[in-house]
């Protein structure tokens, strides 16, 4: 494995980070699997609209209680265990999820999946910023990110291949009957293997130190710093954590509340600018300007490899450039393609690729900041003793955040037609000036040197 200048192996650092960031690819793969199952299960079940938007967002309902709970537990028992936890969940869910007799069956097997969502959403990323060095830090939480368009763009071709099967094997009927529960099943393989590899990792230093169990603390900085920086470092975490209140009252004290309202604020900011509509929605979208469904199926394929791709560019650039650069340029980015967006809407201006380009600008501006590095943020800007709460926290207004707009844009789109692309460019807009007034640089720091600033 590589070494770095200190003697630690960033190989060692890598594996630690890409088995973390399987939490991540299982986030987006959950999420993401009900897209190409609904239509058959609905079909199956003979559900209404009501009980269709149930059956699609009832994994929602979990991902908030999961990321609400995680962090208190991932602070007592571990980040480590918490994540097994959520490996099981995502089993379970999976399995269960392809066995349902009716709709209240499949809700409780989603809501299980979702669970194990929250907890992770919050945890994987969590964990890789408490192993890696700062040098580093931005790249590897980045990875999370990456892990999660792709576990997107992965399931959108799983679910493709499922369907594709089912026609020539049993035509439409066979895809109603069983196709859906396979994309569910599907499921159960990455589940299992994010299972297996995290027994094989350490827990997290910063939080061994805590629980006064610096011996194996060390033994992890060792292999990731190196010997001769690993004692430094320890002794560092450790005088840090003797001096925070071991309260999480806390984090309401003057300083420190601020970076809780900044990371709740990020991520609150990062769903009401609209990602979650054009991902999820991509399809509705290019069908409103005309599109035929098999054209809009492509183009939306297009915005999920551009979504990669640019992820990719931000594990590259997040170290380099910053975290509060990178926020300032994307939200700019996405505010004038949102903008743009709606003014082809308002004068029916959709001639030759335009809404693909203004829908792609968009996709790639978010996935070079705004998607990868408000996790980095995140893992970053909180106490060791209360990290996991303080994400709970941020987390699960996340995840309300997004339900809700996951709720409200098919009646926005629907009543206002593109103008509700205007509402998401203004909340872009509050996005750059509280970037550009309120988060911090956090870059080529350690953790403890960025809690410092808060005080």
């Amino acid at each position: 494995m590589a070494t770095n200048q200190d003697g630690g192996s960033s190989g060692y650092v890598f594996v630690l980070a890409s088995v973390a960031a399987l939490g991540g690819l299982l986030f987006g793969y959950d999420t993401a699997v009900i897209s190409g199952a609904i239509g058959y299960l609905s079909d199956h079940f003979g559900l209404d609209a009501p009980m269709r938007g149930w059956a699609a967002s009832s994994a929602l309902v979990g991902c908030i209680v999961g990321a609400c709970f995680a962090g208190v537990l991932s602070d007592w028992l571990g980040r480590k265990k918490v994540l097994i936890l959520s490996a099981v969940l995502f089993t379970v869910s999976a399995i269960l999820s392809g066995v349902p007799q009716n709709l209240t069956q499949f809700a409780i097997a989603r809501i299980i999946g979702g669970l194990g969502v929250g907890a992770a959403s919050m945890l994987s990323p969590l964990y890789i910023a408490e192993v890696a060095p700062a040098s580093i830090r931005g790249r590897l939480v980045s990875l999370n990110q990456l892990t999660i368009v792709g576990g997107m763009l992965v399931v959108y071709f799983v679910n493709a291949l499922i369907a594709r099967f089912g026609m020539s094997f049993g035509g439409e009927a066979w895809n109603v009957d069983y196709g859906w529960r396979w994309m569910f099943v599907s499921e159960t393989l990455p589940a299992l293997l994010f299972f297996v590899f995290l027994l094989f990792v350490p827990e997290s230093p910063r939080w061994l130190i805590k629980n006064k169990r610096a011996g194996e603390a060390l033994a992890t900085l060792a292999r990731v710093n190196g010997a001769a920086r690993a004692e430094a470092e320890a002794d560092e975490i450790a005088e840090t954590i003797a001096q925070e209140d071991t309260s999480v009252l806390q984090l309401f004290q003057p300083g420190l509340r601020v970076a809780l309202l900044v990371g709740v604020a990020l991520a609150i900011l990062q769903q009401v600018t609209g990602i979650n509509v054009v991902l999820y929605y991509a399809p509705e979208i290019f069908k409103s300007v005309g599109r035929a469904a098999d054209t809009a199926i492509y183009q939306t394929v297009i915005v999920g490899v551009v979504n990669v791709t640019f992820t990719l560019v931000a594990i590259w650039v997040v170290d380099r450039v910053g975290r509060k650069p990178l926020l300032l340029a994307a939200s700019a980015g996405m505010g004038l393609s949102l903008g743009a967006l709606g003014m082809a809407f308002r004068f029916q201006r959709f001639e030759g690729p335009l809404v693909l380009f203004l829908v792609l600008a968009y996709v790639a501006s978010f996935a070079v900041a705004m998607g990868p590095v408000v996790w980095v943020v995140l893992s970053e800007i909180f106490p060791t003793r209360v990290r996991g709460t303080a994400m709970s926290i941020a987390t699960v207004c996340l995840w309300i955040s997004c339900y809700a707009v996951s709720q409200t844009f098919p009646w926005l789109l629907e009543t206002f037609s593109g103008n509700s692309f205007f509402l998401y460019a203004a909340m872009c807009v509050i996005c750059f000036f509280f970037v550009w007034r309120f988060v911090p640089r956090t870059e080529g720091k350690t953790l403890e040197e960025i809690e410092r600033q808060w005080l």
